[in-house]
């Protein structure tokens, strides 16, 4: 009798114990989907608040063919000078030196030996910006949710510079970056230029990305690492497709806290009305077909110590104050110039994500991508073709580059490749 008793008392409190769990799920699960729910609010909050830091009232918008919207902001309210110590900053509005001696305007505008194709932008077929104003590519919700944080959009993933001579296989596979460039360094540099194949390589996957541009970098390859870069570059990530856009990019400690692309944060001042960053460039180069190439500087006034950039020979889009930088202040102690993927693929296998135009150097003109006409700028704020020229390349069997030299196209190289192929698994 006694055992049966004992034997209901254990049922019992097994009931209860269940019960009460039971209980306790249901006060906590709304709780839970509470939590969730603020989670979810929290970050629209906080995206909603991004997004109308980075697009500023608009003098005037234009629809671009491709699904961009530009916005026409004046410039004294571009995002800048959001920056604490450009406040009370006057715009330069012409750098007081161009490379070879004092900048002209005409000079600039009347070189045309160097043109191709006519290269222009796409927002171009429907509209242009007003004097006074500076175009921009107005950021979209979408384009700030694919980022892995709202703090992580518009940057680089840290350690994606191209270290010469550190072709370890563990490393490449560790950073997922992959380049194939012509370098110099060894000296004091006081910018770069190039002339560069425009290409739309495509891309796997949509984390992954490929770009063509050039680096102007000071300091070491560790946290301190200042670097300017422009070029071209498809990021289906950054932008939401497949489009060859123009961009820019800086940090003044190795991609960690500081810098972005184009205008995402506050670094860069635009003073030009015509060209915006991050907009598709048109037309782009077809296999065999017409070759299309667009014209890079960025130089270091030796008056006032900013970095400025020039796109095409009509353009002088901009500068980086020397303020945001501490190596680059002085000089640039390397210049890199070529491409850059993404690999994204797990195991060492190889993403097929093309560089350049896909196809590998040997191939040539019309086929593989190139930059040509690459110089440096010296001490004496004179373009010079560049000395000692290196080349490197993580695995040459997925993208290669090939150096040359001749009359027309002084220093040069071909790049690029298709990634995965049978002899890049």
């Amino acid at each position: 009798m006694g055992e049966l008793l004992s034997r209901r008392d254990e049922k019992s409190r097994v009931v209860l114990m269940v019960v009460s769990l039971i209980f306790v799920l249901s006060l906590l699960l709304p709780l839970s989907c509470d939590a969730s729910r603020m989670g979810i609010s929290r970050q629209k909050l906080e995206v909603q608040k991004h997004l109308k830091r980075l697009n500023k009232p608009a003098v005037k918008t234009i629809q671009s063919p491709d699904g961009d919207t530009i916005d026409c902001v004046h410039s004294s309210h571009q995002p800048a000078f959001d920056h604490p110590f450009l406040k009370n900053h006057t715009i330069q509005l012409r750098p007081s030196y161009h490379p070879e001696g004092l900048f002209d305007e005409n000079k600039v505008s009347s070189n045309n030996k160097e043109k191709s194709k006519s290269i222009t932008q796409l927002w171009h077929l429907n509209g242009r910006c007003p004097e006074g104003t500076i175009p921009i590519r107005r950021t979209k919700k979408d384009d700030v949710l694919r980022a892995s944080s709202v703090k992580r959009f518009g940057k680089k993933k840290h350690r994606s510079i191209p270290k010469p001579r550190s072709a370890d296989p563990d490393l490449v596979n560790e950073s997922g970056h992959q380049h194939a460039i012509a370098y110099v360094e060894g000296g004091k540099y006081y910018g770069a230029k190039a002339i560069i194949n425009v290409w739309e390589p495509e891309i796997q996957q949509s984390n992954e990305f490929s770009l063509s541009q050039l680096w102007i970098l000071g300091g070491s390859f560790g946290e301190d690492l200042n670097s300017i870069e422009a070029g071209w570059q498809v990021s289906p990530d950054l932008y939401g497709d497949n489009n060859t856009r123009l961009f820019t990019y800086w940090t003044s400690d190795a991609y960690q806290a500081t810098g972005c692309y184009n205008l995402l944060c506050s670094g860069f001042i635009q003073i030009n009305n015509e060209i915006a960053m991050g907009a598709s460039i048109f037309p782009v180069s077809g296999y065999y077909g017409s070759q299309y190439d667009i014209s890079i500087l960025v130089w270091k006034d030796p008056k006032e110590g900013h970095w400025w950039m020039q796109f095409g020979n009509d353009y002088v889009l901009g500068y980086w104050p020397s303020f945001l930088f501490s190596y680059l202040a002085d000089s640039a102690s390397m210049v890199e110039w070529g491409g850059e993927v993404v690999n994204s693929q797990p195991d060492g296998e190889h993403t097929s994500t093309q560089m350049g135009s896909g196809r590998f150097p040997e191939e040539g003109f019309g086929k593989a991508s190139y930059f040509r006409n690459i110089q440096i700028v010296d001490g004496s704020n004179n373009l010079k073709a560049p000395k000692g020229v290196g080349s490197f390349t993580e695995q040459s069997n997925c993208y290669d580059v090939q150096s040359g030299n001749n009359g027309d196209w002084g220093s040069y190289f071909y790049y690029g490749g298709p990634g995965k192929n049978p002899n890049c698994p």
